[in-house]
């Protein structure tokens, strides 16, 4: 049970870490992390749509936020570093901020949701499923959904092809909540199979030619002392027959 334990102790750690950052780092759009142990330490590797606004100048953001995490968490050896997200509009992360900054913005939860929607198409995902729950016209709650292309809502497929980005917009009459699911553009459905020709029958074609052309070659071979032969035959049987008459005279 001690192993269990401490398992659940990293993955609760991990999870505060990565909203503590996503928090530190909504200005330069927060794109995910990674955590990686490694014998001399700690590699946490953020990545975001302007990494420059986590680095800071000469470094002193992203120097202080190692401080940071390294006292609140409890961190030793700690090394962090910002990459830039090639293909934000692909990031459900990215996305969904965007969704909830419009939205606080003042627009229409219809043109946030159909715009976002048409601009993660259009960066060449196969689907896309964006969801704003909340006071969005009247004192009720309600739930929008915007979907387009294909979308896999449970099992395996779910988990392995579909990223999920959730963010929150706060607006007066309350808390919006939004969540993008994107289908990578690599994502291979379960109904999609590619058919392979099978090897053996290339096999047997490549004997077959080879054996037409050895018996095509045999010919050859055959043919000139066939044709010898017969010559040779027909020699012989025009001079036995001059034996016989000189010898009648």
């Amino acid at each position: 049970m001690t192993i269990v334990r401490e398992m659940l102790k990293e993955r609760v750690r991990r999870v505060q870490v990565h909203d503590h950052v996503q928090k530190r780092t909504t200005r330069a759009g927060f794109g995910g992390l990674s955590i990686q142990r490694t014998p001399l330490g700690t590699h946490v590797r953020i990545a975001a749509e302007r990494p420059g606004l986590v680095i800071g100048r000469k470094g002193s953001d992203i120097q202080r936020l190692t401080d940071e995490l390294e006292r609140k968490f409890g961190y030793e050896n700690l090394q962090v570093e910002a990459g830039e997200v090639t293909r934000f509009a692909l990031n459900p992360l990215i996305m969904a901020a965007k969704v909830a900054n419009a939205l606080e913005r003042g627009w229409n939860y219809r043109r946030a949701g159909n715009s976002m929607l048409q601009r993660i198409m259009d960066a060449g995902a196969r689907g896309c499923q964006i969801t704003i729950a909340g006071k969005l016209t009247g004192l009720r709650h309600r739930t929008e959904k915007f979907l387009s292309g294909h979308i896999k809502f449970c099992g395996e497929p779910a988990l392995e092809l579909m990223d999920v980005g959730i963010a929150q917009a706060k607006l007066k009459p309350g808390t919006i909540g939004v969540k993008v699911a994107i289908m990578k553009p690599d994502a291979v459905l379960p109904a999609e199979i590619t058919i392979v020709k099978p090897v053996v029958e290339t096999v047997e074609t490549e004997v077959k030619e080879e054996n037409s052309e050895d018996k095509k070659v045999d010919e050859v071979i055959e043919n000139p002392e066939s044709k010898e032969e017969k010559s040779e035959t027909k020699d012989v049987k025009k001079e036995v027959p001059e034996k016989k008459e000189k010898a009648k005279k």
